[in-house]
């Protein structure tokens, strides 16, 4: 399968790690995701973004299958992330999810597998979602993230995951991890774009050799309620943004990605627009100039478009900037 070759960052146990990959969030619909992932891997996508939370990995699993029972291509050919769900943080737990979602994926290994929230919850006994008490907020599960991480360190030695990492985590939580455990993570996969460009968290993980992968590239057009911040947001018309995309020639999505790209962060955008899927993997031909990055750099409103609010009276709740929100809130209504 002739495609373009995508530019990947070395993780710091040597795995190659593609700097855009295809996102998979909110991707059920059979018809929809197989027409989508099709074009996305026609396309050269070959990091492959999923998660158990999205309840669509046996689905991906069927799709990757038939492109290598086809030969058009083979497993190494692909770099497939997916996650470790809040309810299953228990060491016990950790084993018994991961396999399953190998068996979903019908895949041997997986080549990351991140922790998905820093919040381990009880579930929900009825569905996959979270358990919420009478106040809208999730419950807590009393499980250290130290005791998660281990059960994922397992899971990198055995050869199962060929490396492991983090999601939604924040500077302290990973700290503690490389303080207290044997490996330090490959990965932290985090809302980053425009006006949440999380400068000091990926200079944090720089300086630990740990790559970021950004999610929300593009302002999320499609995020609901539940999880986000319902603030209206157009990234993709904003005048700033058309203005930079107009000077090279492209469109306003491939401008905030390759921003992101510039600065060494993986992106994972999804869309089921054809066209799109084809755009969003061909930003390698030009480079953003310091005036561009300048521009970008000081976009404002500041802006947190998942804020998980249901997490937040969690022990482990992992935004510092929302919390701070919270009490000046409450400061100004006395």
């Amino acid at each position: 399968m002739a495609t373009p070759k995508i530019p990947s960052i070395k993780m710091h146990n040597g795995v190659e790690l593609p700097l855009v990959g295809y996102g998979t969030w909110q991707a059920t619909d059979e018809k929809q995701v197989y027409e989508a992932l099709k074009t996305a891997l026609e396309s050269g996508y070959r990091l492959i973004d999923t998660a158990h939370f999205y309840q669509n990995e046996k689905l991906i699993g069927k799709i990757l299958k038939e492109f290598f029972d086809s030969g058009k291509l083979k497993r190494s050919d692909i770099f497939l992330t997916t996650k470790l769900p809040p309810f299953y943080h228990r060491s016990e737990d950790v084993e018994k999810c991961f396999e399953e979602q190998l068996k979903d994926l019908q895949m041997d290994y997986v080549d990351l597998y991140l922790i998905h929230t820093s919040c381990a919850c009880i579930k929900d006994p009825n569905e996959l979602k979270y358990f919420l008490d009478e106040n809208g907020l999730a419950i807590e599960d009393n499980v250290d993230i130290l005791e998660t991480w281990r059960a994922l360190e397992k899971l990198y030695k055995s050869g199962k995951a060929k490396s492991i990492g983090v999601s939604n985590f924040n500077e302290k939580q990973i700290e503690r991890i490389c303080q207290n455990c044997e490996i330090v993570p490959h990965n932290n996969q985090v809302e980053c774009h425009i006006l949440l460009p999380q400068n000091e968290l990926f200079n944090y993980c720089k300086s630990k050799s740990i790559t970021m992968t950004s999610y929300a590239s593009l302002g999320s057009p499609g995020r609901t309620a539940y999880f986000c911040d319902t603030t209206e947001v157009d990234f993709l018309n904003h005048p700033k943004i058309l203005e930079i995309a107009k000077k090279h020639g492209k469109k306003s999505s491939q401008i905030l990605l390759k921003q992101l790209v510039q600065r060494g962060i993986a992106v994972i955008p999804k869309s089921i627009n054809p066209a799109r899927i084809a755009e969003n993997i061909n930003i390698f031909d030009f480079e953003l100039d310091e005036s561009d990055t300048k521009s970008l750099e000081n976009m404002r409103p500041k802006l947190r478009l998942f804020p998980i609010r249901f997490l937040i009276k969690h022990s482990e709740f992992p935004f510092q900037d929302i919390l701070d929100e919270e009490e000046k809130q409450k400061s100004n209504e006395k």
